[in-house]
Parts: structure tokens; sequence; C-alpha cells
């Protein structure tokens, strides 16, 4: 036999099978079991876990004592009475409306409950009332009869005494107690804690006061003290007050600050709640304002997660904020192309972009291009658009683009139509369908010297007013011919040819160039080895010129301390060295970059403005300083010139009277030949 005790929670039978394997059956025999109120009974399987319920009412003394249950048949103790009944304080003065059965155990014969207001019941003296709070049971005697009364109001000399004084002994409680004429001392509500205030009346019956005097009163946080009159102070509660002082303390939650008036409690908790979103994402933590992390979500679903293809699963309990588990397959979802998918299943909405590579046209169909992926649409070869324009005069120049090539609306390409006097574009935005417009040439024209020197690019509307110029002097000096009779043919000053070979004026510098040229041929001199250093004044710039001429100061300074660095750098055994020079303004950092160039340094200018500055780097074998430094050049232009050489003149000798010999500075006078007569 088996003889195990079966799984049923009343059953004691044992199983009675057979040895067996896993759990015995449910047992076969039949009990009789009552109902939860006991009133009925039937028989039922042994085992069974369901509790009988009969349709008779339970009826059962409720906790009043005076009434019954009036529920069906149920299961554990019955509930409290229900009935409201009128309950009367002790003092009879006061009613209440209860349920039935409360405070039965307070019952004193004439009422419940104390009303906390004063008994006023008549003393068995019938001459005073009772003046203590709705109390139970008896009121206690006459505090002022004669028993009761040892001594004066004051309590400070016995009746005894007070009778060997002449005082009549009392008789009732109405009869007044006799004074001892001293001052009474009782400690009044008012004062400190220093300071205890006392009844300055004499000995004498009912309350003491008021006092004449001033009490300190204090803040309950103890951070403010004031003086107040003892007239307004009656109880010893009125001794402290309320400032209006914040409290700064933080929090439990270490968060958020007290913030409460006159504070005095130790231990400051939050009463709010902490709105953390939680780690899910989805909920806010509602425990009141906390230390540290809010605890996970304990929202779960019962049930399951799965991908989008349902192929992978998470079986409940899921906890809140749990993603769709990771699928391997490939996605299975409908896309936009027909090319082969090659990205896995995903919880997202939207599918990654295709890369499938693909052969597509660019926007402007100028080429086709391969190796694009599929999800690209807009693509740009990167070449010029050359689309015709509506001006039928201009090709698109924008970069390979979609849409129309005339986002604004209208061509604004210059035109390219020649002007009638210089021959250059007209340069004016398109115009189609009308006459070019009469407005200045803006064109650029280089010009240069006769000797080539001097080179400039200037605008067209310029080169024409200096050859404007040129033509009125040439004019000029034919004027005088012309009005002898001579003709003077106009043509060659008027046409495009001429005017386009304008020229600059050659200036003093060319002068001295043409002289030591002509100098270095007649002493045979190599032009190549430079010896009027031509070449070591070409290496700056004009700009860097002028720049020297206003600040020659600055610009010596700063080569002086170019110098010094490579000097440095090409001694020492280091490969580089840098030089930071101090917080500048913008024109003398351009100084400083044009003059590293010409001293082949680097240059960089750190920081930004006003503190911003420029520092130097010295390559050794790389920086090398020029012939001639930019500020002994300023020097020598700015120095004063020599004079020019004085004319050729003879000297005369002559003797005197007297023997002395002086020599005559006589200039030599042209010599003209009268009889020299041409025909």
């Amino acid at each position: 036999m088996c003889g195990k005790k079966r799984s049923g929670e009343d059953c004691r039978h044992p199983c009675n099978i057979l040895c067996h394997p896993g759990p015995c059956p449910q047992c076969p025999a039949f009990v009789t079991k009552s109902c939860v109120c006991g009133k009925t009974s039937q028989p039922v399987r042994c085992g069974q876990a369901s509790v009988l319920h009969c349709d008779s009412v339970c009826g059962s003394l409720l906790n009043c004592g005076k009434h019954s249950c009036a529920q069906v048949c149920h299961s554990g103790a019955c509930e409290p009475c229900q009935i409201q009944v009128d309950q009367v304080c002790y003092c009879g003065a006061g009613t209440r409306k209860v349920s039935c059965g409360t405070d039965e155990q307070c019952f004193d014969g004439t009422g419940h409950f104390s009303c906390q207001k004063v008994c006023s019941k008549m003393l068995d003296c019938t001459a005073h009332h009772c003046q203590q709070v709705c109390h139970r049971g008896q009121c206690q005697s006459c505090p002022l009869s004669p028993s009761r009364v040892k001594s004066c109001p004051c309590g400070q000399t016995p009746l005894n005494k007070l009778l060997e004084f002449g005082y009549s002994e009392r008789k009732h409680c109405t009869d007044p107690v006799p004074s001892c004429g001293k001052t009474c001392n009782k400690p009044l509500a008012c004062g400190s804690n220093d300071m205890i205030h006392l009844c300055e009346k004499l000995c004498h019956e009912g309350s003491c006061g008021p006092c004449s005097l001033t009490s300190s009163v204090r803040c309950r946080c103890g951070a403010k003290l004031k003086e107040v009159p003892c007239l307004t102070i009656f109880k010893e509660d009125q001794l402290v007050f309320t400032c209006e002082k914040r409290c700064n303390k933080k929090r439990s939650c270490g968060r958020h600050k007290c913030g409460e008036l006159c504070c005095v409690a130790v231990e400051h908790k939050c009463p709010l709640i902490c709105g953390y979103k939680l780690n899910c994402g989805l909920h806010r933590c509602q425990e009141p304002c906390h230390r540290g992390n809010c605890e996970p979500c304990w929202q779960s679903s019962f049930d399951e997660l799965t991908c989008h293809c349902g192929l992978t699963v998470l079986y409940p309990p899921i906890p809140c904020g749990t993603k769709p588990p990771e699928c391997k397959n490939t996605c299975t979802r409908r896309h936009d192309c027909d090319h082969p998918v090659f990205h896995n299943c995903h919880s997202e909405d939207k599918c990654p972009p295709c890369t499938y590579l693909t052969q597509k046209w660019c926007m402007g169909n100028h080429e086709q291009r391969s190796n694009i992926p599929c999800h690209l649409q807009d693509i740009s070869c990167g070449l010029t658009c050359n689309k015709e324009l509506p001006c039928e005069m201009h090709q698109c120049r924008r970069i390979c683009h979609r849409g129309e090539c005339l986002a604004e609306g209208t061509c604004q390409q210059p035109c390219v139509r020649p002007r009638t006097d210089c021959g250059h574009p007209c340069a004016a935005p398109c115009h189609k369908g009308s006459s070019c417009p009469h407005t200045t040439c803006t064109a650029k024209v280089s010009l240069q010297c006769d000797c080539g020197r001097r080179k400039e690019t200037v605008v067209c509307a310029e080169a024409a007013s200096s050859y404007q110029r040129y033509a009125a002097i040439a004019v000029a000096s034919k004027l005088s011919d012309m009005q002898l009779g001579d003709s003077m043919d106009l043509g060659p000053l008027l046409t495009k040819k001429e005017m386009k070979q304008t020229k600059l004026e050659c200036d003093e510098e060319c002068a001295t160039l043409e002289r030591n040229r002509r100098l270095a041929e007649a002493l045979q001199i190599d032009p190549s080895s430079d010896p009027f250093n031509v070449r070591s004044t070409s290496v700056y710039s004009d700009s860097l010129k002028e720049d020297a001429r206003k600040d020659l100061n600055f610009v010596t300074k700063v080569e002086d301390e170019i110098k010094n660095l490579i000097e440095i750098t090409n001694k020492g055994k280091q490969a580089k060295r840098t030089y930071t020079f101090q917080p500048m303004n913008r024109d003398h950092r351009r100084i400083i970059h044009e003059l590293a160039e010409v001293y082949k340094l680097e240059s960089i200018s750190y920081d930004s403005e006003p503190k911003r500055s420029v520092s130097v780097t010295a390559q050794k074998g790389v920086a090398v300083c020029p012939n001639s430094s930019l500020s002994s050049i300023i020097k020598r232009e700015t120095a004063a010139r020599a004079p020019p050489p004085i004319a050729h003149i003879k000297q005369h000798s002559s003797k005197p009277v007297g023997g002395v010999a002086f020599s005559k500075m006589v200039r030599e006078e042209p010599v003209i030949d009268y009889f020299d007569v041409q025909d």
C-alpha cells in the first residue's frame, strides 16, 4: 500500500492504493461538513477546500450587547453594530451621535464622554458650582469649605495664627477667608527662566495680576527675542512666539530646503513626492522624496513580448520598460524597393535605409553615377549645370542642382556685350531686350611705366581719364604750331588701340635704377650680383613699406626680436625656437605676419581679442635674414638727399695791385657767332 497523506486540507485518510508514481489521487470518502454559521450541515467529498454557506441569518449578539447580526451566514467575527445612538457627556451639557456600543466601558451611569467644558454642577454646599472640566463620577467637595481651607489666600500664614489676632472662625464656605496683610508673592504667568515675576498685591482672594513689568519673550527656535508688556500675558504658553525666520536646513531628501517659519524640528522630513522618472521611462516615482536612486519600476506585464516577426519571444512576467527582444532573423517588413534585405528584424517603425549599390543619373542629367546607395535620391555630379537660361545669353553657373536654374526668378549674371568706348563687357545685370545702360566701366586694367618697374592695376575709367589728360597735353603742345598754320592729325589720339597704351609716369626711383644700370654697365659690373641692393627692397610689399613709414619704431623692435631669434636658433642645438609677442591690435599683428614671411618664419595668432598675440617660430637652416632690413630701407629713404652737382665753371687768374694773386669764379658764357647766318 502507498500509505501517504493525501493533499487535501482536512483529509485524514492515507492513500489506500498500491505504490504508484506521481501524486496520490483525491480521497474517495464522504464526510459531513457544517456551514460557516453552524446552523446547517451536508455531506461533501473528503478534502474539499470549499466553504459551505447557508441562507440563514446569523443572529449573533453584536458588540453593543443589545442588537443581533442581520448578515446571512458568514465567516469570522460579526461586524460592529452600525446603528446610530445619542450619547450624553458626564456633565449633561453636550450630546453626540455615534455607533451603538461606542465607549460603553466609559459609561458612569450618567454619561459616556467628556465634553471638555466646565462642569458647572452644583456642589454639596449648594452655594458654589464645580469649576473642573467635565469629569467622570461625583464632583469633589467645595474647595472653600472650612475643612479644606487651612491658610490665608496667599498661603503664607495658617488660619490658627490669624485667629489669635482676633479674626473670627469660618463656619460656612461663604464666609470670607481672613487676609494676613502681607504681599501675595505668588508666581505669575509672565517673566522668564532667569527672572520670575511675583504678585505685588497684598494677600487677596481670586486671581493675581496684572503685572506692571515687561517680559523677554523668545521665539520657539531661539533666534529672536523681544520685550512684551506683562499685561498681555495670561498663560505661560504666551511666553513663546513664532518669528519670521525661515529654516535653511536641508530636508531628509538632501534636495529641498525646509523653509518652515521658526522651525524647531530635529529631523526635517520631506513631505513632497519624488516624481523622478523610473528606469522604465514611463512611470514616475511615487515614494516620498528620498536620497539616492529610485527603486526600479515595480509594474510588470503578464503578456508575452515578441519581436516584430514573432519568432523571438520573452515570456512573462515582463518588467515595465523592457524593450522587445533582439531578433537575429532577417527583416520581413514590406520595403519600398526590390533589393535584397541585409538588416535584421527590428522594433523601430521605420526600416534602415537601403544601402544596395545602384546606378543613378545626377540631378542635372549630366552623367550616370555608379556605386550609389539606393536610399540616396538627389545625386550631384559636381559639374557646372551649363543649361541655357531664359535670357538666351547666359548659361547656369550653379553646381549640378535640383529644380529650376533661376530660383530667384530672373537672370542676374553680368552682361557680356562689349562697350562701344573701351571694349570691355557691359557687366550690368542681364537686361534682355534693352540696350546697355551708360555706366562707368569697372574692369581692371594693368598699367606700367616705360621702364617697367612701376606696375598698378586700376579701374578702366581711371585709365581712360589719365589718357585723356595725356591727349590734352599732346594737343596743347602742338597748339602754337597750329596757330602758325600747321595741321595736326588727331586720329591716333582717338583710337581704342592708343587708349589701351596708357602708361604710368616713371618716378625718381625709376631714374635711380636707370642711373645705376648705366653706371654698372660703364664699370662693367655684373648686374646679377645686385650691387645697389635693388632686389633686397623688392621683398617688401608696398603696403608693408607704407605701414613701416607710419610706425618705424615698432617695425624696428620687431625686426630686432626676429634677428635675435634667428641668431639664437642657428647657434643653438634645438631645431626650432619660438618667440611670443605681447598682445597687440590687428594692424601690428598683420605687420608681424608679413615680416615673418620675409624672414622665412612660421607665424600664428593665439587667443581672442583683446588678448590676441602672435607667436613666430624659427627653424634652423630655414629662417634667414634679408640683405637689408625694412627699417634701414625706410631710414635711407627718409634721410636728406645729397645736393645736385655744381655747374661747370672756369677759373681766371689775375694779379691786383700789390702783387697778391686771387682766383675769381666766372661762369662760362656761351659764345655767339653773329656771322653764322643761315639762308
